[in-house]
């Protein structure tokens, strides 16, 4: 492996894997923590840090829309877009 970001996000995404699995001992799951503490803990994901930052107004306006609009959305899902909206 090269351990660019990609490379060691896939680690930790598999040691992470490791620790929520009923099926391994607790040894692999001790080795899996150590690990993903060397690698940077919840740093070590890549991609993440870009989640959860301000949206495009646009968008998000145009998502609530989409959802008013959609039939297949039930009537108090699309008040609460039509409330979301309305507040933006």
């Amino acid at each position: 492996m090269q351990n660019t970001a990609e490379d060691i996000s896939n680690q930790a995404k598999g040691h992470k894997a490791n620790l929520s699995n009923p099926n391994t001992s607790e040894a692999s799951k001790a080795h899996s923590k150590e690990v993903l503490d060397s690698l940077g803990g919840d740093k070590a994901f890549y991609g993440d840090e870009d989640q959860n930052t301000s949206k495009n107004p646009n968008q998000v306006a145009g998502g609530l829309k989409a959802a008013i609009n959609n039939d297949a959305i039930p009537e108090s899902g699309r008040a609460k877009a039509q409330e979301k909206l309305d507040n933006m």
